[in-house]
């Protein structure tokens, strides 16, 4: 059996490109992560399992979106943090003025009777295998990204007598810093 070298994941590169996109707009991106032992965030700052970051140049210092990790500094409460989050950990990236953007799938670990083709025993008859790897390309399915709004635009699967989103409280000019001596 020839092995097919592993494929990376698109979680990083998808990532990247709504930063990008927000940056290029004049959009603040935002990005949510779940938190676990893995991740390097202020823990005072999570909520319910979540933190909300600001992704942008004005709110971070050395910004690096990798294949594997989103490093940066920032100031949480005047208080200057390192930050380092596995790319797997992030759930959403969005602006903040539109709240358009993309959502993943929670992290694998949050995953229940995922079934990973390495995990079974060479002695298994054709028909147990095939019922395992149906099982593991389920779980597959629901790990990978998918293109999900998020607020914003309306699909045509959301129903049409919804409200439109109210706009981000506060809106009108953006907030700058006024040096006081």
């Amino acid at each position: 059996m020839i092995n097919a070298p592993e494929i990376t994941s698109t979680r990083p590169y998808l990532v990247r490109a709504i930063h990008e996109w927000c940056i290029d707009n004049g959009f603040t991106p935002y990005i949510v992560v779940s938190v676990n032992e893995s991740v390097r965030v202020p823990h005072e700052f999570v909520k319910d399992g979540e933190i909300v970051l600001n992704a942008s140049y004005d709110a971070t210092s050395s910004l690096q979106l990798g294949n594997d990790y989103i490093e940066f500094k920032a100031r949480f409460g005047g208080v200057a943090r390192e930050i380092m989050v596995p790319v797997g950990r992030v759930i959403a990236v969005y602006a903040r003025e539109n709240g358009q953007g993309m959502a993943f799938p929670p992290p694998v670990d949050n995953l229940e009777g995922a079934v990973s083709q390495d995990a079974l025993p060479p002695q298994m008859d054709d028909g147990a295998a095939d019922a395992s790897a149906s099982r593991a390309e389920t779980a597959a399915e629901r790990s990978a990204p998918q293109l999900v709004p998020v607020g914003g635009a309306q699909s045509d699967e959301t129903e049409g007598d919804a409200p439109p989103p109210k706009p981000p409280a506060g809106g009108g000019a953006r907030p700058s810093l006024k040096l006081v001596k």
